[in-house]
Formats: C-alpha cells, sequence, structure tokens
C-alpha cells in the first residue's frame, strides 16, 4: 500500500469513527484555552480539566490573572506537573497580553511562540481550537501514530508535523489532529498497540510481523 493509500485509509476510518471533533480542554475563552493547553504539556487533559475550573474563577483573563500571586496559581495547578515553570509562565505571560496586546490573546501564531511557557505545539493549538485557522499541533503521541501508519519516518515532531501537512488537505487538520488524538487514546495507545493490534495499524501493514519501533521523537 503506497503512503498515500494509507493516509486516505486512516482519513476515512478517523471520519467514521469521529464525525465530531470537540475540544478536549475544557475552556470559555481564548485566554482560558492557552492557559489549559500550557498546563496540557506532559499531563492529561482529564487532570487538566479537574484544575482549571478553581483557577479560572480566580481569574480567567489576563488583565485579572497578571496580579494573582504566583505561589498562588502554583498551589492550584501543583497536581498538572511542571508546576513551578508553569505557574511563572501563566503570570507572565498575562502581564504580557495586558502590556502588549491589550489583555488579548493575539492571533498570530509568531506572536503566540513569544509568550513564556509556549512553544509550536500550543501556538498551533491555540490556533487551530480557538482562532480556527489550519494548524496540524502534533505531539509525542501524533508522531508515534504517524510513524507506525507509515505516514512519516521523521525523528521529530517538527518533521512529521511537515509530512502530515502534506499528506492530508488543509481542511482537515483541525479534525484530524484531534481525531488521530482520540483515536490513540481508544484503540492505539503506547501500551495498548505495538503496530499489530488496532484497525488502523492492521489494515495499513497486515503482513507486519514484529512489534514496531518508532523513532524517538
Amino acid at each position: 500500500m503506497l503512503k498515500k493509500q494509507r493516509a486516505q485509509l486512516v482519513l476515512d476510518r478517523l471520519n467514521e469513527l469521529y464525525p465530531e471533533t470537540p475540544v478536549p480542554l475544557n475552556h470559555s475563552n481564548h485566554f482560558e484555552l492557552l492557559v489549559a493547553v500550557l498546563l496540557s504539556a506532559q499531563c492529561t487533559d482529564e487532570r487538566v480539566n479537574q484544575v482549571t475550573p478553581a483557577l479560572f474563577l480566580l481569574a480567567n483573563n489576563a488583565a485579572s490573572m497578571q496580579h494573582v500571586n504566583v505561589e498562588e496559581i502554583y498551589n492550584i495547578v501543583r497536581p498538572c506537573g511542571l508546576a513551578p515553570q508553569k505557574s511563572k509562565a501563566i503570570s507572565n505571560l498575562s502581564k504580557i497580553l495586558v502590556d502588549k496586546y491589550n489583555g488579548e490573546v493575539p492571533e498570530d501564531m509568531a506572536a503566540l511562540e513569544t509568550l513564556p511557557g509556549v512553544g509550536h505545539k500550543t501556538a498551533s493549538v491555540v490556533m487551530s481550537q480557538g482562532f480556527g485557522h489550519p494548524a496540524f499541533p502534533v505531539d509525542t503521541h501524533i508522531h508515534r501514530l504517524a510513524q507506525r501508519w507509515g505516514l512519516t519516518k521523521g525523528n521529530n515532531v517538527t518533521q512529521t508535523e511537515r509530512d502530515l501537512k502534506k499528506l492530508f488537505p488543509k481542511e482537515s487538520w483541525n479534525s484530524l489532529h484531534l481525531q488521530i488524538i482520540f483515536y490513540g487514546r481508544e484503540f492505539c495507545s503506547a501500551r495498548g498497540c505495538d503496530g499489530r493490534v488496532c484497525d488502523i495499524c492492521t489494515s495499513c501493514y497486515p503482513n507486519r510481523k514484529n512489534p514496531f519501533k518508532a523513532n524517538k521523537a
């Protein structure tokens, strides 16, 4: 099966399984989404959703958050891991948003990436899920699945993102990124599938004999 054929198979199966792609991080505005995505680094969405109600009750916009003591933020976000860095980033980015962007989250990838604690993946999620711009955020799980399915041989998430953007139509990027995440959690987790178990893996590579080892991101 050619790579383009595998890509079409993946797209068709995921569209069948997940016709709706709700954003997994609970939020009510762009600032809340930005903070939630920042907190989700090396943390589950479920855990983030448990933590953010208390945080956003305290402050759910940059103008309010800039006045919250970093230690108070830390005490709330501590269950998410990397709490010292994340709490400082939330405080500092809030001040920057107020000073440079009138308290609003900028609708610009480059501007987002300059904010403390906001890397390319976080900025891509905000641009796609918050503002609706085509983006393809790739984390280590998407990177691993894309390799299992023969869609990339990239050694890092940057190369995998480039490869996936070439394979799939731009209008599918925002939903597909979420569909892959949903599928990975349900059927193709790191422990649940080694490239020879789930439907997509076995459809893409029906003759695969040995466990697949992905290049680490």
